[in-house]
Formats: structure tokens, sequence, C-alpha cells
């Protein structure tokens, strides 16, 4: 491919990928927000013609309680620890429907979604499946995997990309990935900072200095080269750079996080590379106005180099294909 790459995806996820540290009346707020924030993210990527990738959580496919029960896989996640797990008690505080729970459910908001041609749906496995966190093992995950792909072809979607929860890449799934169908994921940065590891073995030493380099250039630029990313199947699409919400108490500092995002698009529009953008819906659930005003420059500056460099907005799955069709 000619030109530089863009890429977003979004890790749909609700309250299924945060139950474990944080509940409903911590961070209710921000559930139930992404209901708001989805269509108005459709609208936004519309403007500028942004193709993104929504990689759902399995579990948010279902219209009811008892549907979802009914769907469970043979094979679950055994992890030692009981808390990361949603088949251990966690379906005892699940409403009835969409209507009644607002934070387990979004058929609607993944139809909407659907309806949007520049849009590809992905998954992030079907139970917000933890790949690096000890219990678990490869004959649950291809099971898990599977539910999430028999649910999603309920909406006549085919999934073909795949989005580690927190990021928890695990190579030695990537056969079984694979062999169901998916062509390609996100890697993580190629950093020190943020190599894959399971709750038990994350530093706050790391978790400081990411978010430094959220807002000064600490591990680089993180775009990739085209024949980087085709050299294996499925395709790693590394993930470039975290856009993390609006906080008040760092509001001083927000020029210098739009700066980071910038200089790092411009660096891949001009050098031919890829660069690719993530968050979570529930990220932008509160302080909506503060956080769409902050994309919509993400969005302008990309504008821009899309006229100069011919920089190109990408979904996972329709650049590795580009990729493949390349080789």
């Amino acid at each position: 491919m000619d030109n530089g790459k863009f890429v977003i995806s979004l890790d749909f996820e609700l309250l299924w990928g945060v139950r474990d540290k944080l509940t409903i009346e911590t961070y209710g707020e921000n559930i139930k927000g992404v209901h708001k924030v989805i269509p108005r993210l459709l609208e936004l990527f519309k403007q500028y013609n942004i193709h993104g990738t929504f990689s759902i959580v399995g579990f948010l496919f279902f219209k009811s309680k008892e549907e979802l029960l009914n769907n469970l896989p043979d094979i679950k996640p055994a992890y030692v620890n009981k808390n990361l797990s949603p088949y251990e008690g966690h379906f005892d505080m699940l409403g009835e429907n969409p209507a009644s729970d607002p934070y387990h459910y979004a058929p609607h908001l993944i139809k909407l979604i659907l309806e949007d041609p520049l849009q590809e749906i992905g998954t992030h496995t079907f139970s917000h499946y933890y790949c690096l966190e000890e219990g678990q093992t490869p004959e649950a995950f291809r099971a898990d995997l599977q539910n999430a792909k028999k649910i999603a072809a309920r909406y006549n979607i085919e999934l073909t990309s795949l989005i580690f929860p927190r990021n928890q890449f695990n190579k030695e799934y990537l056969q079984i990935c694979s062999e169901e169908g998916i062509i390609c994921y996100r890697g993580n940065e190629h950093s020190w900072l943020y190599t894959a590891r399971n709750d038990e073995k994350e530093t706050v030493f790391r978790k400081i200095f990411r978010l430094a380099d959220a807002y000064i250039n600490i591990s680089g630029h993180n775009c990739y080269a085209d024949e980087y990313m085709k050299r294996e199947m499925p395709m790693n699409i590394p993930a470039t750079r975290f856009l993390r919400p609006y906080l008040p108490k760092l509001k001083f500092l927000e020029r210098l996080r739009l700066k980071r995002i910038k200089s790092g698009m411009s660096y891949a529009a001009e050098k031919k590379l890829t660069y690719h953008l993530w968050w979570h819906p529930h990220n932008f659930g509160i302080r909506q106005e503060e956080n769409f005003t902050f994309l919509t420059d993400i969005l302008k500056h990309y504008d821009m180099l899309r006229k100069k460099y011919g920089f190109q907005s990408c979904t996972m799955s329709e650049l590795s294909s580009k990729l493949a069709h390349d080789k």
C-alpha cells in the first residue's frame, strides 16, 4: 500500500470488562453514557469518513438474561482469581433484559453499528476472556471464541478481527484464532511499558510511565510498516496510542496530550506507516463534551493529513485484507 493508514478500534464491553474492580455504584454513569456515546461516535465518524473497528464482548449481543444463560460455552475459564470470572455468581446481578439493565446488554447499539457500512464489528471474546490469567486454558479460549462466533452469526456478522481483553496478548492462541477465522488482532505497542502481563504482574511503576507517555514522547511514535504487519497470520495490527479520557485534574496538560497524538499521526502519514488509536466507549461515558471536542480535533487533523498525504482510514480487517492482497 502506498499511503499511511489510520486505524481506530474500540473495546466495547460495558460493565463486563470492569466488573472485578468497579461496580455500578462507582462506574455506572460511565457505562450508561455509552448508550449516547455510540450514536454520537457513528455520526462523527460519518462526518469524517472514518472506518472504525468495534470489538464487542459476546455477552452484549443477547436480548435477555434467559437467552444468555441458555447459550454459555461448555468449557469455561477456571481462573484462580474467581473475581475475574463472570461465571462465578455475576449473573445473579443481571437484569432480565436491556430495558431493565443498561449495564450488560447492547443489542440495539450493535444493530446501529451494523447499519453503518463504514464500520466493522469484531470480537472482544465472548466473556471478556483473560488470556494470561492463571487457570484458563487453550480449550476454554477456543470454546469462548466459538461462542462469540455463534452469537455474532445471528446478526449475520462474520468475525474476522480480535482484540485481546485487557491487552493480554497470548501468542500461543494465535493458531486457534486462525483456525476460527480470525485474520487480524491488535497487538501491543513495541515498548517495555506495554508488554502484555496479567493483573498480578502489573506494576504501579509501569502505569505511571504509561500515563506520562500520553503527554510526552517516552515510548516513541509506535507506528508500523506494512512489511511488519503482514509477515504472519493472523496479522498483528499493533496499538499506537490509547485515547485517554479527559481528566479535569490534568486539564492543563490537554494541549500536550493532543500534540502527542497529532505528531504521531503526522509521522505515520509522512512515512507511510500505520497509526492505531484505540479506547473504550465508556471512556467517553461522562464529560462527553470535552471528550468529543478532543476527538473532533484529532479527526480534523486526520482530514488534513488525508488531503495532504493520502492518509487512509481503515478498519482492522480492511487493512489486513489489503495487505494480504499486496503480498
